[in-house]
């Protein structure tokens, strides 16, 4: 089957739109010793622009190494992952860095901010790896820190910001260049209950302000409750779940 009979399999009443993310028939086992892990087994998952998708499943189900499937950081045992409908499996490494810079928008647990740099320049830096120009780079952050909160915070290290704030510019630092899809491991795994729902609030959103194709993992079953779909992993299949 070509890539573009596969995408139009899933397509079903949307027949002018291809999503944004679809894995399909992604597989990835593990060698432990003598044993093999399958962790993903026949996953099929399709995204479409401006949807939320909670990822909603126990530790050691597979989330973190689904997100770095979805994201190209991982590649599949077997199975295909399409970006707008363009196959990735075979395409060459500078390729996949290159989706992965402009497409794909990445958030963790940590925020992973570099700790020399003020917020500013944090959200700058990846601007001006893509390309852009240092002003245009240092209006869109400025821009984007305003929106979530965090004007009067620009000149601030990361050390001298709050859990939340630090995790509200690792968000503006994700969309910095304006990917098709975020994808977002426990983003507000490390925070306390008030500042995780001032967080979750910002980023949501900023989802659909922007139309992002969004993929949350989380345990916290009443952020995902707000969102579009709630999905978990079982025996190493996507499940969508009510």
């Amino acid at each position: 089957m070509s890539e573009t009979m596969v995408v139009e399999a899933v397509v079903e009443e949307k027949a002018e739109e291809v999503p944004v993310l679809f894995l399909h028939d992604v597989e990835r086992h593990y060698r432990q010793g003598d044993a093999t892990l399958d962790i993903l087994t026949g996953v099929e998952l399709a995204v479409w622009p401006g949807q939320s998708v909670a990822l909603v499943a126990p530790s050691g189900a597979g989330k973190s190494t689904l997100l770095h499937i979805a994201g190209l950081l991982e590649h599949p045992d077997h199975g295909e992952v399409y970006i707008d409908g363009r196959g990735t499996a075979m395409l060459p490494d500078a390729e996949r860095t290159r989706i992965r810079r402009n497409e794909i928008g990445f958030i963790y647990q940590s925020h992973r901010l570099l700790p020399e740099f003020t917020a500013l320049e944090n959200v700058v830096m990846p601007q001006m790896i893509r390309g852009l120009a240092r002003a245009e780079a240092k209006k869109r952050a400025t821009e984007l820190l305003g929106y979530l909160g965090l004007a009067n915070r620009l000149d601030h290290q990361p050390s001298e910001l709050s859990g939340g704030e630090q995790q509200r510019v690792a968000i503006a630092r994700a969309v910095a260049n304006a990917p098709r899809i975020l994808l977002a491991d426990e983003p507000t795994g490390n925070l306390d209950v008030h500042t995780a729902e001032h967080v979750f609030h910002a980023l949501s959103q900023l989802v659909r302000a922007s139309g992002l194709a969004t993929i949350i993992a989380t345990h916290n079953m009443d952020l995902a409750a707000r969102m579009d779909r709630r999905v978990t992993i079982r025996e190493g299949k996507v499940v969508e779940l009510e």
